[in-house]
């Protein structure tokens, strides 16, 4: 479960916000979790509650926000909403290239004190 990892890495780079802000405790924070990043949003929350355990995260709200995947079709000159491993353009059939949104696995906020 490599879930595990991520989110070991998410509690240190919230442990360097804290210290940068000179904050304590966490109180909540929101993910962005895009549909192509490999992350299954359950097996994240599991392991979150593992690693926050003891430390200014314990009891801290974890909000994860499922991107969808999102393409751009150049024949139409538009974005398009996008099913993994389906690319092709729903208005011209032309398959798309350009992932623009889906794979994103970033910290987006933290409430903090």
């Amino acid at each position: 479960m490599h879930e595990l990892s991520i989110a070991e890495g998410v509690l240190q780079v919230v442990d360097e916000q804290l210290r940068a802000q000179g904050a304590t405790r966490v109180h909540a924070l929101t993910l962005a979790v895009g549909a192509l990043s490999g992350v299954v949003p359950e097996a994240l929350r599991f392991a979150w509650s593992a690693v926050a355990r003891g430390t200014p995260c314990d009891g801290a709200t974890l909000v994860i926000e499922e991107v969808p995947v999102a393409c751009y079709c150049a024949a139409c000159a538009r974005e398009f909403a996008a099913a993994p491993g389906d690319y092709a353009c729903p208005a011209c059939a032309a398959v798309s290239g350009e992932v623009r949104r889906g794979r994103e696995l970033h910290l987006m906020q933290m409430e903090v004190s």
